[in-house]
């Protein structure tokens, strides 16, 4: 469960599963919320699962199986991946030096998997591993205006940056530790992580004083990465090759071997992947929402095709509230040049045409905004 659950209660909140946690879907009316987080700032309960890990060894053991380097100093993190093999992605994680411990933040499911895997490999190393899911709560602070709302409750520190650096202080009695977010929504951001049993009193605090914030929940969360060009997880990373992703901001070329290296150097080296990851507006015409409405929108996996020919398919796809419009995502082959494509819908073909991402310009770029060697 949400680790809240009554106070989002009160506001009306939705509920439904995220891997293996439950999570706050809405708070009804999400297309108004959207709007309300794009022209000012939001608050999210973010469904992380965490793993901790301690010990002399610490660094060097999580560096030598990540994708990324690992920082050595306390105060700063990393966006890095774990592979397998083949390449393909098993999860991705941000991993956070806070002195004499690491905090691995990943996707809710997968925290016991990497605990116990980390846990069985350790070996002779100083180094103890250990879920730590329930102990902690994490917020996201989202908008344009959210360096403005941290700075207006946070005590005993200033808002740090850059990305994914962090510092320690207080809001509303309790202690917190606000990490500079890295632009997943398309705003600025931060985060903000406190002990479970202190996240009523920050959660209240974030919402009602200082500077105004709307609560949302991942259904708003999806359709503002969306609109961000963010690749998530669930539906873009999860078994996936990074490159194909453009997701370089993942990627450290120049660090030693670890699990998947060799075929992502590979790839790499090879000049561009198979497939790129592409935006597409759905529909024809000035009046797109005519052609394509909220119950017409095509599903993961859906074909994209040319000429009846299949390039790709769907990712993800939302109703744009900041467009007005049906978006999606889709793997694409990487030549495939053309502007005009179409979709298979439950009812027929639906066209679509190319887009560059982000589709919708906010107060930060999204740090996974695909990149591929070309560019």
């Amino acid at each position: 469960m949400t680790v809240v659950t009554g106070m989002h209660e009160t506001y009306g909140a939705r509920f439904r599963d995220r891997g293996s946690r439950r999570v706050v879907d809405d708070y009804g009316r999400p297309e108004r919320t959207h709007r309300a987080v794009r022209n000012g700032v939001g608050v999210i309960e973010m469904g992380y699962g965490v793993v901790v890990i301690e010990g002399d060894d610490r660094v060097e053991f999580v560096d030598d199986t990540v994708s990324n380097r690992v920082p050595a100093t306390e105060g700063s993190g990393v966006y890095a991946l774990l592979l397998d093999p083949q390449g393909r992605i098993d999860t991705d994680l941000y991993v956070y030096n806070a002195g004499e411990r690491l905090l691995c933040f990943t996707p809710p499911e997968r925290a016991p998997v990497v605990a116990r895997e980390w846990a069985d490999n350790v070996f002779i190393r100083d180094v103890e591993v250990r879920e730590a899911s329930a102990e902690f709560a994490v917020f996201g602070v989202h908008g344009p205006n959210s360096t403005e709302k941290v700075a207006s409750v946070l005590n005993g520190a200033a808002s740090p940056e850059p990305e994914l650096t962090f510092v320690r202080g207080s809001m509303g009695g309790e202690g917190v530790t606000v990490i500079a977010g890295d632009g997943l929504t398309g705003e600025e951001g931060y985060e903000i992580v406190c002990a479970a049993d202190a996240a009523g009193r920050v959660f209240e605090t974030l919402l009602s004083f200082g500077m105004n914030a709307v609560p949302f929940g991942y259904r708003t969360w999806e359709t503002l990465t969306t609109e961000a060009g963010t690749p998530l997880f669930e539906t873009e990373l999860d078994d996936r090759l990074p490159n194909v992703l453009g997701l370089r901001n993942a990627l450290d070329f120049e660090k030693g071997c670890y699990v998947g290296q060799e075929v992502v150097s590979k790839v790499e080296n090879r000049g561009r992947p198979s497939q790129r990851l592409v935006g597409l507006r759905l529909g024809s015409g000035a009046d797109r929402n005519s052609d394509v409405g909220a119950d017409r929108l095509p599903g993961p996996g859906a074909a994209v095709t040319v000429d009846g020919d299949r390039i790709g398919e769907v990712t993800r796809s939302v109703e744009s509230p900041s467009l007005e419009a049906p978006i999606a995502l889709a793997l694409v082959d990487f030549d495939a040049g053309t502007e005009s494509v179409s979709v298979a819908g439950d009812e027929g073909a639906i066209d679509a045409t190319r887009t560059p991402l982000p589709f919708v310009d906010g107060s930060a770029a999204s740090e996974r905004l695909p990149s591929y060697p070309e560019a």
